[in-house]
């Protein structure tokens, strides 16, 4: 009897906070590209600094409750502060090279005795009457991501909390190109914020707490008491700066409940999101020229009998996410048009389809949409939305026990449907530095599918579709095609952000081990990796956010798209659209997209067990639209 044959591809584990961590290390080697300009370089070490706190207050929740203590979350936090060093060092690189742009982040003692006049009066006038001072007991109290300082003779006895109002870098009044650092300004005149004037040294530190909503499931009526009682959680991070007294920091590290090899003792300044400032402000010369984006040719204008003749599937950005705009403006002045329907998760501050519903229904039309009110962080803008809708008429749908994360716009015009379908959220922002696909289409298993979506969870009942998927039906879809193509003829093509999906993880190395040819794009966590399978994560100019699967099946290609990431949190716990590509042209498109972005050398990071490669300075790049 002969031995079975050991598997060939055995899969190496990574928990989902570790391989999140490594994601953001790619961010943060964006700063050192060699192609990129200095102010774009400049952008990801904000974009970095961003992540990290987002990370401690909501990505490290589980493994915080769950292993906080362990070898593996010892090492998460080893991970981090070495990040977080890094970047200090990369900040101070930066502040040289700037200066050879003629932008000076200037020292209070860099400044003339007139300039110091000024911000002396500008403190006392715009930041002293806005700033908190705290006595040491409140420790426990203090709020998460604020800047503090710290301030006592011998002992701890005085917390200044900054202003979130303030920005954190000042332009110098007649210094072209000159800043300073508002809590550099604060420790020069420490005075006009210590009691009785006193002048002590400041030294800075600021914590991050998790942050949840007591109740995740608050519908409308219950989310503003829901959000007015949100208490963030514990203490998830503590930093000070690295000449901050010991003794002081080990008082508000044991006030606070964390243990030493939580607290980072890093260079100041801390919470280097601040350089977006200088990003924003900086020469238009250090920065990416605009890239050309096309507008595909008689779509806007009458989106209608485009679609009544064929499917369009756009690229973002470098096809116009405007024409998504175009499409909702029409719906709302077209009289033939009698309902709309649209899911909305993160739409910003402002946002030109929202504003087209609400000309729809004030127009007589039928408007309804899925508002998520429990998108993290966006919920009181889109509480701010809620209200701004009802206001015109335009019925908000009840929230479903699951988050809807789906990206859909349905338009009924004259008895004939048509829809958006897309990978990216309906936010103008997003939809020019994001890379995302819209489907647009009048194909009525399509159409038919969006309106079962819609009409059921208005009824609160679960949705049955017939050609689209939703919830677990995605992991289904995904597996029995994975398992079609498990043999030595099949191809699978997967990219997503996240790929942590266990049974699909599962299922992709049976297939890898039955001769199978996988590729796998993931944008940011994976969570398991094979010895001699290259998995590719692109990092670039735009944030990779397409969610594309496709299948090749006896020389045959099946693509689908849509907003899922392969995780249990979407498949299981959320109302996403996963839809299928079947316009022929559109499904090349597609696939061109992916080929170019498997052979990329310009923006890629290669993964395996062993850690990530990056491989830069190649002639293909993947992020351009139809060039290789």
């Amino acid at each position: 009897m002969s031995k079975p044959h050991s598997p060939r591809y055995v899969a190496a584990q990574v928990s989902q906070e570790a391989s999140w961590l490594s994601f953001n290390r790619r961010v943060l080697e964006q700063t050192r590209r060699p192609d990129f300009p200095l102010l774009e370089r400049l952008r990801f070490l904000g974009i970095w600094a961003s992540n990290l706190d987002e990370f401690f207050s909501a990505r490290i929740s589980r493994a915080f409750a769950e292993e906080r203590g362990t070898p593996g979350y010892r090492e998460l936090m080893k991970e981090a502060l070495d990040q977080a060093e890094e970047a200090g060092r990369l900040y101070l690189e930066f502040l040289k090279a700037l200066e050879g742009q003629g932008i000076h982040i200037l020292e209070p003692s860099q400044l003339t005795k007139a300039e110091k006049q000024y911000f002396g009066a500008y403190l006392a006038e715009e930041v002293a009457p806005l700033t908190d001072l705290i006595r040491p007991e409140a420790i426990p109290e203090l709020a998460s991501q604020a800047l503090y300082f710290a301030a006592g003779e011998g002992s701890l006895q005085h917390l200044i909390r900054l202003p979130e109002s303030v920005p954190r870098l000042l332009e110098v009044p007649g210094r072209e190109g000159g800043f300073v650092r508002l809590g550099a300004l604060v420790r020069m005149r420490s005075d006009l914020f210590l009691p009785a004037n006193q002048k002590l040294p400041l030294f800075e530190f600021r914590l991050i707490r998790l942050a949840q909503l007591a109740r995740s499931r608050a519908d409308w009526d219950e989310l503003p008491e829901a959000l007015e009682a949100r208490l963030d959680g514990q203490v998830s991070h503590l930093e000070v700066e690295e000449d901050f007294p010991a003794q002081w920091a080990e008082t508000i590290r044991a006030a606070l409940a964390l243990e030493p090899w939580e607290l980072f003792r890093l260079a100041p300044p801390l919470d280097l999101s601040f350089v977006s400032i200088i990003v924003a402000r900086g020469p238009a010369s250090e920065k990416f020229k605009p890239i050309t984006i096309e507008k595909p040719k008689g779509f806007a204008k009458d989106p209608f009998a485009y679609l009544n003749r064929r499917d369009l599937l756009l690229y973002h950005p470098f096809e116009d996410y405007g024409a998504v705009e175009a499409f909702a403006q029409m719906a709302a002045q077209d009289p033939k048009v009698e309902a709309v329907r649209a899911t909305l998760y993160r739409i910003g501050e402002e946002n030109g389809i929202a504003q087209s519903l609400i000309q729809a229904a004030r127009a007589g039309k039928d408007v309804a949409v899925l508002l998520e009110g429990r998108a993290r962080f966006d919920e009181l803008a889109n509480l701010e939305w809620s209200l701004r809708f009802a206001g015109a008429g335009v019925r908000v749908l009840p929230l479903p026990s699951k988050k809807v994360h789906a990206k859909a716009l349905y338009v009924r015009r004259a008895g004939q449907a048509y829809v958006h379908l897309g990978t990216g959220n309906y936010n103008p922002l997003n939809g020019r530095l994001y890379t995302d696909l819209s489907l647009f289409t009048a194909h009525p298993e399509l159409t038919a599918d969006v309106w079962a979506f819609f009409s059921a969870l208005e009824q609160r009942q679960a949705p049955v579709l017939t050609t689209l998927r939703t919830g677990p039906g995605i992991r289904d879809l995904l597996l029995e095609n994975i398992q079609a193509e498990a043999h030595k003829k099949g191809e699978i093509i997967l990219k997503f952000n996240h790929l942590t999906d266990p049974p699909i993880l599962q299922a992709l190395e049976e297939a890898l081990n039955r001769g199978a040819k996988v590729h796998l794009i993931v944008r940011s966590t994976l969570t398991a990796l094979w010895e001699g399978l290259e998995v590719k994560s692109l990092v670039g100019r735009f944030l990779e956010h397409a969610r594309v699967a496709a299948f090749k099946n006896k020389g045959k290609w099946r693509v689908w798209a849509g907003s899922a990431d392969a995780m249990p949190r979407n498949l299981d716990r959320r109302y996403e659209l996963f839809f299928p590509i079947l316009d022929a042209r559109a499904k090349r498109k597609v696939l061109e997209i992916l080929q170019a972005q498997i052979l990329d050398d310009r923006n890629s990071f290669i993964l395996t067990p062993r850690g990530q490669e990056r491989r830069w300075g190649g002639k293909r790049d993947g992020q351009r639209l139809g060039k290789p």
